[in-house]
């Protein structure tokens, strides 16, 4: 990678980014309050469970087609594999999250200077895989990229709500970024048919955090 590719995929992989990603944890939330992760152990297993499962077997496959289909100006397999990322979104909450910070970053691009594609898009993976095929970032180091992303912001997230120390924090982010290269190997290696991943735990958190019928769960 060029120095100029580098630098723009830490752009769009930096935690300021005006994308929203701040303000969803995941059903990280309320994994805390139901006391499902109270220490960093808890926490780290947490994430490691989902950057193995829905990472490596289904969003980064999802994110590598798009990548590809975008590169031929495939639109037609761009707008199905986007359609299929949202599909595979296991409440409401999660495809909420999922269009509300695609439109956040589709924004963006626009407003420093990309025009968007022809494809119809919902996902967040396809502005992002937009950005790094036009600034000539590769298809694997958009992968990595994507995932560290991601890792990074629920370390933020989880020093915040656990709570962790910082220390603690950079711990787990070295610790499981060591991973990042066996989610990214497992991603290359899905074949279509087998794009997908079930977390019910992750999604009865996302929908006990965002819904006024939690209790109902807690109880």
């Amino acid at each position: 990678m060029n120095a100029n590719s580098l630098l723009k995929l830490l752009q769009i992989t930096s935690p300021s980014l005006p994308v929203g990603s701040y303000s969803y944890s995941q059903g990280l939330e309320w994994s805390v309050e139901a006391g499902w992760i109270s220490n960093r152990r808890s926490f780290q297993q947490w994430v490691s469970e989902q950057l193995d499962g829905t990472m490596a077997q289904q969003e980064l496959p999802l994110l590598l087609r798009i990548y590809h289909a975008l590169s031929i100006d495939n639109h037609t397999d761009v707008t199905q594999w986007d359609k299929q990322a949202i599909a595979v979104r296991e409440t409401s909450e999660l495809r909420n999250e999922d269009t509300q910070r695609a439109r956040a970053l589709w924004t963006l691009l626009k407003n420093i200077g990309f025009q968007r594609p022809q494809a119809e898009t919902e996902s967040q993976l396809s502005p992002f895989a937009y950005f790094c095929l036009q600034e000539g970032i590769s298809a694997n180091d958009t992968l990595y990229g994507y995932t560290y992303s991601w890792l990074d912001n629920q370390v933020t997230a989880g020093i915040k709500l656990v709570p962790l120390g910082q220390s603690d924090g950079q711990t787990i982010l070295y610790e499981l970024g060591n991973s990042i290269q066996q989610a990214v190997d497992t991603a290359l290696s899905v074949s279509d048919e087998n794009i997908g991943y079930s977390s019910p735990a992750l999604a009865m958190a996302s929908c006990c955090h965002e819904t006024q019928y939690c209790r109902l769960f807690r109880s």
